[in-house]
């Protein structure tokens, strides 16, 4: 009778423990086929450069390849279909970043809902805007500028698309310095370029890597930049907040996310191997390269960037008087 009693509760006690064993059996053999990394963007960009240095990364750390899918189009929203309707086991990610953010500020209704919808993984990354002059300018600050703006003459600045991130920081710039200057968009970053090179707009706001070329040949003098702190990539130059706009701040960023459903230890296991890559030296050197300080998150750390930055870009819109699409 002893025998037999000992017997059941070692059943039991297996039964009991069975649920806890089996998510480390889970969260070990994932991925067991090849990732899909979706992307809102297409390729060569910032975000699709670091996206696939850390794709190669992940599949190495894995054992599985990270395929990046391209799919741009308008505010991204493709792309977030098209992880959202994949089945929810960790092998469909996507890339989700302030443009995200602003996506959901500027449309009226979406076929989505981040707060209901997305599993947050991690950060990627954080990158600065910056404000770029004619090297032949008279402006040798950005104090010049404020004070150009405030005089009132004619003071264009260059940006890429109506409702961009460069776009909506150029009229948080506008606002909170309070000068009147116009904010002229352009189809893409080379035009800018050129427009600024021809003294058709005399300042633009632009991501690093769309100027270093020009401001590397001394065509082009950048007089500060958008974070809470100098960057580490140019360490000389000014925050917008310390050139005398008080209380400026603009920092883009990119993360990765999977669609509601997909298991917390699956989850759990990407954010990870993130953490871990992204301290890698040559992975922020190719980071900075591109403008990035590479920089890993929690995903709550994560959502609660993503919904301030709904908050932020939503009072930005709503001030510009942009139309919500």
């Amino acid at each position: 009778m002893r025998g037999a009693n000992t017997t059941r509760r070692a059943f039991v006690t297996a039964l009991a423990l069975a649920p806890l064993t089996s998510l480390p059996a889970r969260a070990q053999t994932y991925p067991t086929r090849p990732v899909r990394l979706v992307l809102p963007f297409g390729a060569g960009g910032v975000a699709d450069v670091s996206a696939r240095i850390v794709a190669e990364k992940l599949g190495d750390k894995l054992g599985q390849r990270f395929v990046i899918e391209n799919m741009p189009g308008a505010g991204g929203i493709t792309a977030v279909n098209a992880v959202l309707k994949a089945t929810p086991d960790g092998h469909t990610l996507g890339l989700v970043s302030n443009g995200t953010a602003i996506t959901v500020a500027i449309f009226k209704s979406l076929p989505f809902d981040p707060n209901k919808d997305f599993e947050m993984v991690s950060t990627l990354g954080t990158f600065d805007l910056v404000f770029v002059v004619n090297a032949q300018s008279e402006f040798k600050t950005l104090a010049d500028v404020v004070k150009a703006g405030k005089a009132g003459g004619k003071f264009d600045i260059g940006t890429i698309n109506v409702g961009g991130t460069q776009n909506l920081g150029a009229e948080l710039f506008k606002s909170m310095a309070n000068v009147s200057v116009q904010i002229v968009p352009y189809r893409n970053s080379p035009d800018i370029v050129v427009a600024l090179l021809r003294n058709d707009v005399q300042m633009l706001v632009e991501f690093p890597p769309a100027v270093k070329g020009q401001v590397a040949d001394g065509k082009l003098r950048v007089l500060a930049t958008s974070g809470p702190k100098r960057s580490p990539s140019m360490p000389d130059v000014p925050t917008v907040d310390e050139a005398g706009v008080k209380g400026y701040e603009v920092t883009s960023w990119n993360g990765i996310f999977a669609p509601r459903g997909t298991p917390k230890d699956v989850i759990a296991t990407v954010n990870k191997a993130l953490a871990e890559i992204l301290v890698l030296p040559d992975v922020k050197a190719k980071f900075a390269d591109l403008g990035i300080e590479a920089k890993a998150s929690s995903p709550d750390e994560l959502m609660g960037l993503f919904r301030s930055d709904v908050t932020k870009w939503s009072a930005v819109i709503d001030k510009a008087g942009i139309e919500r699409k």
